[in-house]
């Protein structure tokens, strides 16, 4: 899909923009996955029309009993101007214009050629009547949807996508791209710092001081890197200022970019809620990752406290069994050097390219070993599997019925291949086709 640029929801909470937010993030599908458990954030997603995607923001709803109102206001507003391309100003068509809706509307005039006013809640056309009174709100002619039934939208979309910008990402050409998440305060900077040599990022003890993404080119050992830092992600619950809700989003970006992704735990806590949460930004883009355990110094280990802690890594976080892990210092530089070596570890794995005959003969041995249940009424029976070209290890398998595949005979065999090919640090993909004539005699 094409990448576009970015479309704001600004309106009250009775406006139906969660309603707006949901349908066009398909959030019950992309938001809330039921693989790995992880959940993310309701405030952001990734909106789809045709072929197209686009991020979407839902700047929370502006209402007047939460907080001072025009302070509320003016910050919703001005924060949808700065990050946005296009701002969707959604209004309660079946209520009427608000006095939360003349405010806002006098704030975002101004901004007029990107705004479009969406009255929303327009479910029949005995309701059409009501839209025309937006008019008075004087930000154009004011469209009606229903954001519930799906009503209205494609037009809205059409004309939003015609208007959004292509997304243009960085070229690097061979560098090798990394990028920094992490929660808040445990010492993204301090570690890009490190591995810098030099005090490139601002750090304090602050908790979220770092607000941006940051791409910086180096060199080290001769090898090119790029290193993106990027604001911490706080737990669901504790993104209430709007600058966070868009720090996510950057962390999102960065995670979608990198070729590799360092996530960093502190090793006074050691993994809670957010760490998982944090990984499926990882896992949501099929990349490799580094568990990166920071300010291991402050604190008195024994002998087996590391390999303890893999072992509470590997039962918190069984998706990710495959990734190394790395203990580290930031503020004092110590084993930086570590980081590096698992990274081009991975890379090297990445450009794997295993002959499909080897990949045959193994799947041959593996369903001897283990047979393959019942599932779904029927049988598995894999004929074939060659592996493709993609950013990470990816084999297409190809068998009688992708409906008889069950998920754990699927991670058996990703094990299998991981283990016999030495994938040991880098995800691996496996895709199900069903088996096709034209398929035989693959190489």
């Amino acid at each position: 899909m094409e990448e576009l640029g970015t479309i704001a929801l600004v309106g009250s909470p009775s406006s139906g923009k969660s309603t707006l937010f949901n349908r066009l993030t398909d959030q019950t599908k992309e938001i809330t996955g039921k693989q790995f458990g992880i959940t993310r954030d309701r405030n952001y997603g990734r909106g789809h029309w045709l072929d197209k995607t686009f991020t979407l923001i839902d700047t929370g709803g502006i209402t007047q009993e939460k907080i001072p109102f025009q302070k509320e206001v003016q910050n919703q507003v001005e924060l949808a101007e700065k990050e946005a391309d296009l701002i969707f100003f959604v209004v309660d068509g079946r209520l009427g214009i608000s006095n939360n809706d003349i405010f806002v509307a006098s704030k975002l005039r101004k901004y007029k050629k990107k705004v479009r006013l969406i009255v929303n809640k327009i479910d029949d056309t005995t309701r059409l009547g009501n839209v025309y009174d937006f008019y008075s709100l004087g930000l154009g002619e004011p469209f009606a949807i229903s954001a519930e039934h799906g009503l209205g939208l494609g037009d809205r979309l059409d004309d939003a996508i015609a208007r959004l910008p292509k997304k243009q990402n960085k070229d690097y050409g061979s560098a090798l791209t990394f990028a920094l998440l992490g929660r808040p305060n445990v010492g993204k900077s301090s570690l890009a710092n490190a591995i810098l040599g030099q005090q490139r990022v601002i750090v304090s003890p602050l908790s979220g001081t770092t607000r941006d993404s940051v791409d910086i080119p180096f060199v080290r050992d001769g090898k090119d890197y790029v290193r993106i830092d990027t604001a911490g992600v706080k737990r669901p619950g504790k993104v209430e200022e709007d600058l966070d809700k868009f720090a996510v989003i950057r962390s999102a970006d960065a995670a979608k970019r990198a070729d590799i992704i360092l996530i960093l735990i502190d090793a006074s806590e050691g993994l809670v809620s957010q760490d998982i949460r944090v990984t499926g930004y990882a896992m949501d883009n099929d990349k490799p990752v580094v568990l990166v355990v920071n300010k291991w110094d402050l604190h008195s280990h024994g002998p087996n406290d590391q390999q303890r802690f893999v072992k509470e890594r590997k039962s918190s976080l069984r998706f990710l069994d495959f990734a190394p892990v790395v203990f580290v210092s930031a503020i004092q530089s110590t084993n930086i050097a570590a980081i590096f070596k698992a990274r081009d570890e991975i890379k090297t794995n990445l450009n794997k390219k295993v002959p499909s005959s080897l990949l045959n003969s193994l799947i041959r041995r593996a369903q001897l070993d283990n047979e393959a249940p019942d599932f779904n009424g029927g049988r598995l029976k894999i004929s074939y599997i060659t592996q493709t070209k993609d950013s990470i290890p990816t084999f297409i398998v190809f068998c009688n019925n992708p409906n008889y595949f069950h998920f754990s005979y699927k991670r058996y065999l990703e094990n299998v291949i991981r283990k016999e090919f030495g994938f040991n640090n880098c995800p691996i993909r496996l895709l199900v086709r069903a088996k096709r004539e034209e398929n035989i005699g693959l190489n």
